[in-house]
This record gives C-alpha cells, structure tokens and sequence, in this order.
C-alpha cells in the first residue's frame, strides 16, 4: 500500500492523529540500557511496540542514529517498525534539501536503504529538489513550511510578492509540486507553536496532510492546533509528540510509561478534535 492511502486508513480505522516521534538520546536512556552497544535500537523498539496501538505514524529522527554512528540501528528499527507494524505509516525525519544526482541518493537512502515510507524535507532549493523523492511510487515527502522554532520567523515570515514564504510554499506544494497523480504523497510540516499560520497554510492547502510537531515538550496549544490544522472531515493532521512519549518514565517499566502517555494525548486529541465538517 502506498504511503497517502496508508496514512488515510490509518487515520479512518483508528482515530488517531498521534505521530509518536522516536529521537533518542543516550543520555536520557534508562540507566539499564544506556551502555549497551544497541541501546537506541531496544530503546525505540520498545517505545514503538508499546505504544503503536495509539498512533498513526511514526516518525524517527536521523541525526539522533547518526550522531551514535547508529545508522544500522535506524535501519533495523524500521525494518522491525514495517513488519512489526505494517499498518503504521513511517516518516524518516532527515530534512534532506539538495539537487540532481545528490537529490537522488537522499531519495535512495531513505526509501530503500531505510524503507521509510515518506521523508521530511528542505524545499529552500525548489522544486527540482523535491522531484528525485516522488520519483519513487507511493512514497511521501513533507516540507518544510512554517516551523515551530522562533528562528523560523528569519526567512518564512518575509515578504515574498505580497505574500510570506511560508505561505508561498503552501501553495506551491498544494499546486506545482503536488500535480494531478501525487495526490497525497506532498505534505508540509507547520508547528503548533503558531496556530494562526497553520490555518493559513491549511487554508492554502485545504487536502494535504500536515506533519504537526511542538505539542508536547515545546507547549504548543493542542486545542488550537486541532482547530487550524485539521481538515473538514476532521484527519489531515499528524500531531507529533516525541519528548513528552519517550521519556515519561525512566525506569525498566519506561515503555510503560510511554504508552500511558501516548494513550493519553490520544485521548485528549479526540476530546478536542472537531467533527467532520466542522470547519464548515
């Protein structure tokens, strides 16, 4: 199954709009695993089998195997994460941005040597950067937008011809970078921490799927972000939370712990969660 159809019947059979965000650091592991040399690999396989009943995605995030030279490791885990798991759509997290025959070793690292099912994304050099990863069928990319760290304000808030960058990115990727056969397959990335921007972008781009970080650790307005973000049938949103599901204990009962609170903001997403049709 390709990775927009996958996330839809996610999103349809289980409700959930939680991305359960898997960005390990050894220091924060629990003291029983921290020296092991495979740590970040039993670490999140267990995060993942605990709380996977409560996601709609997972998202593991690159630098955090590679700074531990653990590339092996990111492998594995989502090997483990797609046969474990098949049902659960999963976002590398690398932010590539590059062209031409460098685009394409991106592409190639992360669906067939990682076998993600899409891949966060740089588009600050076009289009033509975005091209090598949706030459390979079914797979989805999400792109940078409007991102949750104050600094984004440097660039994505300037004037671009009477509109922001953020929201000329919106609609290129709601328009020329989607195209009539890629429906689904291009999303964007917009954090929580600026509600009034993700209704914009979700305004500008009223079918994609939006990748959603900043509700947990960084504060971000978990009602607010629903409101914006969400689509009229009420999905369309991955609201990721990677600190705040991690490391909710740090004990051998951590993955425990970890499912307690993805079961909880599951809970609390579909509180909040407008009704189909709701945003009118």
């Amino acid at each position: 199954m390709n990775f927009p159809d996958l996330l839809e019947e996610r999103w349809r059979e289980t409700g959930s709009l939680l991305c359960v965000g898997l960005d390990p650091e050894r220091a924060k592991l629990p003291v029983h695993l921290r020296q092991r040399p495979d740590a970040l690999f039993e670490f999140c396989r267990e995060i993942a089998d605990a709380t996977a009943s409560w996601a709609c995605a997972f998202k593991p995030q690159a630098a955090y195997f590679a700074a531990e030279g653990a590339e092996d490791a990111l492998a594995r885990l989502i090997e483990h994460l797609r046969e474990r798991h098949p049902r659960v759509p999963v976002i590398l997290d690398a932010k590539r941005g590059d062209i031409g025959a460098t685009a394409r070793q991106y592409a190639r690292e992360a669906f067939e040597r990682y076998g993600a099912h899409a891949v966060t994304l740089s588009p600050y050099m076009g289009g033509d950067s975005i091209e090598p990863f949706l030459e390979h069928p079914g797979r989805g990319v999400f792109l940078l937008c409007r991102t949750s760290n104050p600094g984004g304000d440097d660039l994505q808030m300037l004037d671009a011809g009477g509109e922001r960058v953020f929201e000329r990115v919106a609609r290129l990727a709601a328009g020329a970078w989607s195209g009539a056969d890629r429906a689904g397959r291009v999303g964007l990335v917009v954090g929580a921490t600026y509600p009034q921007e993700l209704a914009r972008v979700r305004e500008l781009a009223p079918g994609l799927p939006l990748l959603v970080p900043g509700i947990g650790a960084q504060g971000g307005d978990l009602a607010a972000a629903l409101a914006a973000g969400c689509r009229r049938d009420g999905a369309g949103i991955l609201l990721n939370s990677s600190r705040a599901i991690l490391y909710a204990g740090s004990g051998t009962d951590f993955a425990a712990a970890a499912e307690t609170a993805a079961k909880e903001t599951f809970e609390q997403i579909r509180a909040l969660r407008p009704s189909a049709g709701a945003r009118g």
